[in-house]
């Protein structure tokens, strides 16, 4: 034994990753032939290629990976690729930064990761691999884009963009911090409008929320993220006539969208969205300074700073007024910071009375509340405190007082309609998704603008247009394209006359809403994929990927495929069948409560009572999303380095179920680190027997049968209950609703039980042990699974490798048990337990229990007054 190899991971593990590299062993099947069942698609979201992996991608590839074997094992041919969301804005930025080409840095980051990768022995399929920012994959992005823009769901307009007035340049929302100011030049962010390209998603607003409750793979969280972000409300379109100074009507109307029409007769003032284009108009010679210096300030605000709840509302007067269709009152028209020109109307009704924010509005500027529901059953009351926002009975509403307030919507709508100023509508909270950036790094949008053609689509032999080298990357200016003459100047390929090409780069969700249909058909060069393929291999049977993108990227790529499917590319509804979205690696963190300041845990003297190592001050210690600004991050190479890949994978797998955050802590790691060993040396013992195990690999073909007239020691029934109760137990954490966890608890304590019955098992029952236990460990630590199944005798070429094994099915037989322990409580505490036969009825418990030593002891000779039996379980003596 003490000769026998020692357990070096980084030495084995680097010598399987490079033979299943020379291997077909991972590579997907060009097509379904039967031979090896059905197919199953296994996918990770795909990274950005930043250069270095972090935790959180160790943890979503590793679950990936054992997914995707254990389908192997289970007879299903896998699709398990890899790609790269390689377009964006880090990139430029380094490329800004650094003086380098963002295809270089990225290429060479690409390279970096896939090593890194390739440590931690995935089973992916690398022929397959993508990379977004290469011409054979956007070719097909913009081959997509010409397809809806030819189905009317690509179109122009104007929109607002965050405009640097220092650099003169357009800036993502990520350049903008969180004052407002641009994250090069420093100046305050201005809004400006420029013509932009949007995809028309709310043309499938109801099919995109009508189909979630199909969704039953998917965390009901995400589908309920889902809706509200698409966000249907059923409500009314109400028209406002706009009146002169001595109140008659001119003519012009303010069109609102409302969910609330019960509470028309309650408006007391109509407030525009700063954008909004009747605003100039509109606004009074007397209004027109203090209006444009509003708007000029909150041209400056982001979104969310307009419409967050803890945010003060502001808003002034534009000098103008509107009457109410249902009263014929005149109101003051408002122009405030919380309404957006892109929601709705970009108008709404100030109705104090009934909404909270309005209320808190009209309080400010001291605008009239008019009370017009209350509570039902309530009299008559003068309004106090807050906006009563429930329902209830109308009130002051000429003949529809009395009405309950949801009678009293359908009939104020109906009326509305009837009297022509006002109809139903369905509104959605999504808006069109807007796919235009003014920057370099992104797939070109493949249109020509011609003077006398318009807007004309590249032809598709022509595509795909690619990015041109050695455009101004400084950072400043306009859209850096733009400025690429030889590049931006063409023949409009219909009359031939000078034109211009799109400067406008797409949003990288657009490369990300189909990648998973490329990996179907990555070599095809004729199309992006065949209906074939994607239909043979698709939908996704399981996605993983982070909570962040349980709204935008799953939306859009559900939209992608609904409009692939009603082109005839593809015959299905939606992409991903299954979604598991993984919880967060968090790291132990020290902050210094007073100044803000992160410390380094190597800079931590005594973490049982961490102070900060300059001022002494005492310091906070919690858990937190690793994160190199925090110092709490781990470096999965050095992980590796010191205990190799599997125990890495072990860990992220025990440590916490998938979907729950993971708290990073090294002592759980090294208790893997010698979980593995002990296996490592289970082993050793076999072989030092030499129990003649060379032809393991067939174990896994043999029926269970072969036992059955086979008289067994209670020691090798034992060890046999072990070894088929893992193989139960651990398939059912494989199937549905993941638990890694528990499956490696399983797996210890079928390791455990071996430990203590191998010496007197004889050479089938040992036979059979390893070979469960080595094929369930194979998808949790396939590199030493691999080493051990070839230390055990098997063929280490390809068709006998252990990952080409059958998984186990658990033999029922071996389930049953002849005894069990009956746990013995006195008055509801356990004072010890009992070894009864298993098929014992309930009388036969009670009487065993009563006269067991435990009994006698606890009750003192005495008769219990009452006895509860649990077959199978427990017997309770009441004194």
């Amino acid at each position: 034994m003490s000769d026998a190899p020692r357990y070096q991971p980084q030495a084995l593990e680097s010598r399987w990753q490079q033979h299943w590299e020379s291997t077909a062993q991972h590579r997907t099947p060009a097509k379904l032939d039967g031979s090896c069942g059905d197919s199953y698609y296994a996918l990770s979201m795909f990274p950005y290629p930043s250069g270095n992996l972090h935790m959180g991608h160790v943890r979503n590839y590793v679950i990936t990976d054992v997914i995707a074997r254990v389908q192997r094992l289970r007879g299903k041919q896998v699709l398990h690729p890899m790609g790269w969301d390689a377009f964006g804005l880090p990139a430029e930025n380094a490329a800004i930064e650094r003086g380098i080409e963002p295809g270089i840095w990225t290429d060479q980051n690409i390279a970096s990761m896939r090593e890194q990768l390739k440590r931690l022995g995935l089973s992916i399929d690398w022929d397959r691999e993508l990379a977004t920012c290469h011409s054979d994959y956007y070719r097909w992005t913009q081959w997509l884009f010409l397809q809806f823009l030819d189905a009317g769901l690509a179109y122009q307009r104007d929109a607002s963009v965050n405009w640097d007035p220092i650099d003169q340049t357009v800036l993502a929302n990520e350049q903008v911090d969180g004052e407002g100011r641009s994250w090069r030049s420093g100046a305050l962010v201005e809004k400006r409008k420029l013509r932009q390209w949007f995809l028309k998603i709310t043309a499938y607003a109801d099919q995109l929320l009508d189909d979630l409750p199909k969704l039953e793979g998917w965390p009901e969280r995400v589908r309920t993220m889902q809706a509200n972000w698409i966000g249907r409300s059923t409500g009314a379109e109400l028209h406002f006539e706009v009146v002169d100074s001595s109140g008659a009507g001119t003519g012009e109307q303010i069109t609102v969208f409302t969910t609330r029409p019960d509470t028309i007769f309650g408006v007391s003032y109509l407030v525009l969205a700063p954008e909004h284009p009747r605003v100039a108009g509109l606004t009074t010679a007397e209004q027109a300074v203090q209006v444009q210096a509003f708007c000029d300030l909150v041209s400056r605000q982001s979104e969310l700073e307009r419409t967050a709840d803890d945010k003060p509302k502001r808003g002034v007067p534009i000098g103008t007024r509107v009457r109410n269709p249902a009263n014929g009152a005149l109101i003051p028209l408002w122009i405030a910071d919380y309404v957006l020109a892109d929601y709705g109307t970009g108008a709404v009704m100030g109705v104090p009375a009934h909404d909270q924010r309005d209320f808190v509005f009209a309080r400010q500027y001291e605008l009239a509340v008019q009370q017009v529901i209350i509570p039902q059953g309530s009299d008559e009351h003068a309004f106090e405190g807050g906006a009563w926002t429930e329902a209830g009975v109308l009130i002051h509403s000429g003949c529809f007082d009395g009405l309950p307030s949801g009678e009293a919507k359908r009939a104020i709508t109906e009326a509305a309609a009837g009297q022509g100023w006002g109809n139903a509508k369905v509104q959605f909270r999504l808006r069109d998704w807007l796919i235009s950036r003014q920057r370099y790094w992104g797939c070109p949008i493949p249109v020509i603008h011609c003077e006398s053609c318009g807007v004309v689509p590249v032809p598709a032999e022509q595509l795909p247009v690619e990015l041109p080298v050695g455009a101004n990357l400084e950072g400043k200016g306009g859209s850096p394209l733009a400025q690429l003459e030889s590049w931006v100047n063409v023949d409009c390929p219909c009359c031939g006359k000078a034109a211009k090409r799109e400067t406008d780069t797409m949003d990288t969700f657009m490369c990300s809403s189909w990648y998973f249909l490329r990996y179907s058909d990555p070599h095809n060069t004729d199309l992006p994929f065949t209906r074939e393929a994607v239909d043979r291999w698709l939908p996704v049977d399981q996605y993983v990927g982070g909570i962040e993108h349980a709204i935008l990227h799953l939306l859009y790529a559900r939209f992608f495929t609904k409009v692939l499917r009603d082109r005839g590319l593809l015959g299905f509804d939606e992409p991903f069948i299954h979604l598991l979205t993984q919880g967060m690696v968090q790291g132990i963190t020290y902050k210094n409560p007073h100044s803000g300041k992160y410390i380094a845990p190597g800079d931590v003297v005594d973490p049982s009572a961490p102070r900060d190592p300059i001022s002494g001050e005492v310091l906070e210690t919690f858990y937190e999303k690793m994160s190199k600004s925090k110092y709490n991050g781990v470096d999965p190479a050095q992980v590796i380095d010191k205990y190799g890949a599997d125990t890495a994978r072990m860990f992220i797998l025990f440590k916490a179920p998938p979907e729950k955050d993971l708290e990073w802590d090294d002592a759980d790691v090294e208790g893997q680190f010698r979980f593995l060993q002990r296996l490592w040396r289970l082993v050793d013992g076999a072989c030092a027997r030499d129990l003649q195990l060379s032809d393991l690999g067939r174990v896994g073909e043999q029926s269970a049968t072969q036992f059955a007239n086979t008289t067994l020691t209670a020691s090798e029934l034992e060890l046999r209950r072990a070894v088929h109760t893992a193989i139960a137990e651990i398939s059912e954490d494989l199937d549905g609703e993941y638990q890694f966890n528990t499956a490696i608890s399983e797996l210890m304590k079928l390791s455990n039980v071996m430990a203590e019955h191998l010496e007197a098992a004889s050479a089938p029952v040992a036979k059979e042990a390893f070979h469960t236990l080595l094929v369930l460990l194979a998808p949790f630590a396939p590199h030493l699974a691999e080493e051990l199944w070839l230390r055990l005798g098997a063929n280490p070429d390809n068709n006998c490798s252990i990952h080409a094994q059958s998984w186990p099915q658990p033999d029922p037989a071996a389930l049953v048990r002849e005894t069990i322990d009956l746990v013995i409580q006195v008055k509801g505490k356990m004072r010890g337990s009992l070894a009864v036969p298993a098929n014992a009825d309930k009388a036969t418990l009670e009487q065993l229990a009563l006269n067991s030593e435990i009994a006698q002891k606890w009750l003192e000779g005495k008769p219990p007054s009452r006895v509860i039996v649990v077959p199978g379980k427990l017997v309770n003596l009441v004194p």
